[in-house]
């Protein structure tokens, strides 16, 4: 298993350099891009237009060997435009009808929701079932999609015109929520060459989409140790309003927020933090891949209260001040029990330690 560590982080850094020479900066966002993926999970891209957001989306593809489809979410877009619909069939000899299911674009490995927040909510919950369950059900036979599965979202800020909120159920089936920045001087250069000269560099393909599902499954198999659970889940449940009034004092974060993260928030920071362990040559997880991933994971799946929003509070101020309240909450184990953990969960899991 330590040379499936060594190969993991290998891939890893070699599929980030190849995107690297394609997408111009952006670095912080392409390494939780590709944790989200090697976590197994969808990834919504934020922003403003015009950073790059298709261009990575397609260069990935391309570096990975994965089929691929775009949608392009218009406020006309129908449910069956991203599922597909049936279509009744005559036979050849004109005396038995059918109907026979065409498959739509949401049938590829990697699928790209561009500007998912330009359709109605009907649209937008034609993603539900196949985000959660990777199928499509129409008129009663399920369909699974291609494994392995992305789908990749990206939407503009609500600044901006001829935008629809998406619903907190479709949100919180996004393992990340990914903000992109506009770029330095020195990247906004490159961008301008990239775009403007006579040749632009492609990808190359680095993977297979079978060793992207062979290194999603050693993820798996890293073990998280009793402390490092807790952690997470205490991060999590300091979101929720609903904890009871003794947790939320004047100065909490929940007393901030009007909805706070669901159970996927935790599994997203464990799956999340197995990546990151794995990326950095560790087969365990510390507390420190959990807070890298704090706030991609959980920013998106929390909704400020009105007080917080007319504080000017913004979410990674928020996560941060999460962070250390929960550090405050728990003590830090001691090192041999840490190290028990570490090896009681590796016998457990398979994984040695």
């Amino acid at each position: 298993m330590a040379a499936s560590l060594i190969q993991f982080r290998e891939n890893f850094q070699a599929v980030h350099a190849e995107l690297a020479k394609t997408v111009v900066g952006h670095a912080t966002a392409i390494e939780r891009l590709l944790v989200a993926l090697f976590a197994d999970g969808h990834v919504m891209l934020s922003g403003v237009p015009g950073l790059g957001r298709t261009l990575l989306v397609k260069a990935l593809a391309k570096v990975l060997g994965l089929s691929a489809s775009r949608i392009q979410f218009t406020p006309d877009l129908l449910p069956t435009d991203i599922t597909g619909t049936e279509v009744l069939q005559e036979s050849p000899d004109r005396r038995t009808r059918s109907f026979r299911f065409f498959k739509g674009p949401v049938f590829a490995n990697l699928v790209l929701a561009d500007e998912i927040n330009r359709s109605p909510p009907r649209t937008q919950a034609a993603l539900l079932e196949v985000m959660q369950e990777r199928q499509v059900t129409v008129g009663g036979k399920k369909y699974p999609v291609p494994a392995p599965f992305l789908l990749v979202a990206t939407q503009n800020s609500l600044e901006t015109e001829g935008v629809f909120p998406l619903p907190e159920a479709e949100m919180d089936r996004f393992l990340m929520a990914i903000h992109l920045d506009y770029p330095s001087f020195d990247e906004e250069v490159g961008i301008v060459d990239a775009g403007t000269g006579v040749s632009a560099a492609q990808p190359s393909q680095v993977l297979t989409p079978e060793m992207l599902i062979e290194m999603q499954r050693v993820a798996r198999l890293v073990p998280v140790v009793p402390s490092v659970k807790e952690y997470a889940l205490t991060l999590v449940r300091n979101t929720r309003p609903s904890e009871g009034r003794e947790t939320r004092g004047e100065g909490r974060v929940n007393s901030l927020l009007r909805w706070g993260a669901s159970p996927r928030g935790g599994q997203a920071l464990i799956a999340g933090g197995k990546v990151l362990a794995c990326v950095r040559g560790r087969n365990y997880v510390t507390r420190q891949d959990i807070r890298d991933v704090a706030l991609p994971a959980l920013a998106h799946r929390v909704i400020l209260s009105f007080r917080a929003g007319a504080q000017g509070i913004k979410m990674p101020d928020l996560v941060n001040r999460l962070i250390t309240e929960t550090n405050a909450q728990l003590a830090p184990p001691m090192k041999s029990q840490r190290w028990r953990d570490v090896l009681l969960a590796s016998s457990r899991s398979g994984f040695p330690a």
